[in-house]
């Protein structure tokens, strides 16, 4: 399949090739929609086995954040940035300008902040070329790093989804089981060990588990026997497609709800899910603590007030469920439904003004 069947197969906007042989940068910006705003997303660092990997990731993650946008009620598009390359062998500040450079020849229809392989201190690297990035640290005038907000809104999720199945948001006595502890999944296990949770953890790094262990009282097992944990909330915060039709079926939980972008392998497994009798939460709703966090900056940033943006987190899964079961679909289906009318609303709108 060629570039152009992939990118019309996800009806994007447009897709940009960025590359500077000097520096080793090669990268791809995916803007999915524009309609509600500037494309908002990270810009991921990556060393993807393949160019075609790359690209089919980029759009997946940039129409998730349209989704995200939408759905969390922001004046915001979606986009995405990938890097393709090992940070820790290719990273330097004169590829990072590069990038900037990149990220600046698009005009403002991309704004880029930190995601998986890049930092706060990339991102003020990047802002020296290019002012079209948030995420900058918060004496910058910046909201500083977003994963302790993705982290907050994943815990107002699963309180959504605690009272949803069990009548309280309390969540203290409920198993949870966290795949991945990284910097969203650590500040999530320190919240839900706060709140009295029995935690279950698995990461490729060692180093990391044994941190949540020694830290949170959680025990450690494997990435791959993590999903079949028996567990209340399964919580996948690692890297996407793991739930399939491989891994459904061996769910023993009753709830899906974490923060990784794009967990389910096909939207299709969205009706395994609900199937299987399991509340899925869909990803793009859970996890847009992060991209609130930076879309509050843009108004000059304050602190309580992200909190209480990012608090909506809660409330706008629960209004999702109901839209799933007021038109009996699955979760998935239902999130793209709310974000596709509030998309075609602003767009019917935007057509009336220029008329």
């Amino acid at each position: 399949m060629g570039v152009f069947d992939l990118v019309d197969t996800e009806t994007h906007e447009s897709v940009h090739f960025g590359v500077d042989h000097a520096t080793g940068l090669r990268s791809i910006i995916a803007i999915h929609d524009t309609t509600l705003g500037p494309a908002l997303g990270g810009t991921r660092f990556y060393p993807y086995e393949s160019e075609e990997d790359a690209i089919v990731d980029v759009l997946r993650l940039a129409k998730g954040m349209t989704y995200k946008a939408a759905c969390a009620g922001l004046d915001q598009g979606g986009g995405k940035g990938v890097i393709i390359g090992d940070p820790a062998e290719l990273r330097s500040d004169e590829l990072l300008l590069a990038y900037g450079r990149f990220v600046e020849s698009l005009g403002g229809t991309y704004i880029t902040a930190e995601d998986v392989g890049t930092t706060v201190r990339d991102m003020v690297v990047v802002s020296q070329v290019t002012e079209h990035v948030s995420g900058l640290p918060i004496e910058s005038g910046g909201s500083g790093d977003p994963s302790p907000a993705t982290a907050r809104g994943v815990v107002a999720a699963l309180e959504a989804v605690a009272f949803h199945l069990w009548g309280s948001r309390d969540l203290g006595g409920r198993r949870i089981a966290v795949k991945g502890v990284g910097k969203v999944g650590m500040s999530l296990v320190e919240r839900l060990s706060a709140r009295g949770c029995e935690l279950v953890v698995a990461d490729i790094n060692e180093v990391a588990t044994g941190e949540a262990a020694l830290n949170f009282g959680a025990k450690v097992t494997s990435v791959d026997d993590i999903h079949a944990v028996d567990c209340d909330i399964f919580s996948p915060c690692a890297l996407g497609a793991g739930l399939n039709s491989a891994t459904i079926p061996q769910l023993s939980c009753s709830a899906v709800a974490g923060s990784a972008n794009n967990q389910l392998e096909t939207p299709h497994d969205a009706i395994r899910i609900k199937a299987a009798g399991i509340l899925y939460a869909p990803d793009f709703v859970v996890n847009a603590g992060g991209i609130i966090n930076i879309a509050a900056a843009r108004a000059g940033y304050s602190v309580d007030t992200a909190k209480d943006m990012i608090d909506r987190v809660g409330p706008n899964l629960t209004a999702i469920i109901g839209k799933a079961q007021e038109l009996d679909i699955d979760t998935h289906t239902a999130a793209e439904v709310v974000a596709d009318e509030r998309i075609a609303a602003a767009r019917a709108k935007r057509s009336n003004n220029d008329t």
